[in-house]
């Protein structure tokens, strides 16, 4: 396997397809139904997404952030609003959101308009979130340079020390945010690398149009 070429890495996708009949007339019924079967698939971290964004300028920029909602309004995570991405997105308020189920042979890109939850959103979920992730979220200065690990381990332990016993209230900048899709499409892998892809797009008003994309 060392020896092997990366030229040679390759998997003929066969378990399942996407057709039209088969698919729901809206994006999000359709998210819906893939993600209970993946669900039902037991996959590891199933809500693991890379999140793109870009600057102002265009340059972009990616990670792999998890999805905590999704509704018809569109697809929420939450960060800290003064990280890398979040300054991208005050920039340029526009992400893609890509999910890999490669158990399933599938991918889902969603592109879409960026908007911060509102604050009672965040605060909710903030207060969900286990003791020791609350108190990382006050701790780290999120894509800051910082002067070491040791830095960061001691800082983590005095709030912890400061906050034994209280509420752990939200920082204003953590929190949510929501992509409202704009087009959202659905790939499974099919042999031969002819894959199937359906694409919704969303109309003028508001209705959503499916096309079928070649591989």
């Amino acid at each position: 396997m060392a020896n092997k070429s990366i030229a040679d890495i390759r998997i003929n996708y066969a378990k399942k397809q996407l057709l039209e009949e088969d698919a729901e007339y809206d994006p999000i019924q359709q998210f819906s139904k893939w993600w209970k079967e993946a669900i039902e698939s037991e996959i590891l971290e199933v809500n693991a997404m890379t999140l793109a964004t870009a600057s102002a300028d265009g340059i972009p920029s990616a990670r792999i952030v998890l999805l905590k909602d999704f509704s018809e309004k569109g697809f929420t995570f939450f960060t800290n609003y003064e990280s890398f991405k979040g300054h991208q997105l005050a920039d340029n308020p526009r992400a893609c959101l890509v999910f890999f189920w490669k158990e399933l042979e599938r991918q889902i890109r969603i592109t879409g308009l960026v908007q911060q939850v509102p604050a009672p959103e965040s605060d909710s979920y903030f207060q969900s979130r286990p003791e020791g992730s609350r108190i990382g979220a006050v701790t780290s200065p999120q894509s800051h340079v910082i002067e070491s690990r040791k830095w960061l381990d001691d800082l983590y332990q005095k709030n912890a020390s400061l906050f034994a016993g209280k509420k752990i209230e939200r920082p204003d900048y953590w929190g949510g945010y929501i992509v409202r899709p704009v087009v959202i499409e659905f790939w499974q892998g099919r042999p031969g690398r002819l894959h199937d892809r359906l694409q919704y797009t969303l109309q003028e008003n508001n209705e959503w149009k499916m096309e079928r994309l070649a591989p």
